[in-house]
């Protein structure tokens, strides 16, 4: 389940990166839980031309990560936004402003 996860949040971050094809073969296999046999009826190949398109697929997600690093900036600026929402309660304004400022943050995530 993690590495479903993990996909998905590349293809979140690099899926315009990816050819159409690609798109439809892993929307249709990781988000629409098909079969590689289903999938491959739907576009007319074989069941092991999906499963090669979906590895090479996510070696390509991770190679772009690898080279970008954008999910683990959007981790860390995660965290950092957390820790600010968190400092929000220690400041001396009203309940209004301090709810103010964290929906302003919580809107950067």
């Amino acid at each position: 389940m993690e590495r479903m996860l993990q996909l998905a949040l590349l293809y979140d971050f690099y899926s315009e990166l990816l050819t159409e094809k690609q798109r439809a073969v892993f929307e249709m296999s990781i988000f629409n839980d098909m079969s590689l046999s289903e999938v491959a009826k739907e576009l007319g190949i074989t069941p092991q031309g999906v499963r090669d398109f979906l590895k090479r697929t996510e070696k390509i997600l991770n190679d772009y990560d690898s080279a970008l690093e954008l999910v683990k900036k959007h981790a860390e600026r995660k965290k950092i936004i957390e820790k600010l929402i968190n400092k929000t309660n220690e400041l001396c304004i009203s309940h209004i402003e301090k709810c103010f400022i964290q929906e302003n943050l919580r809107g950067l995530l």
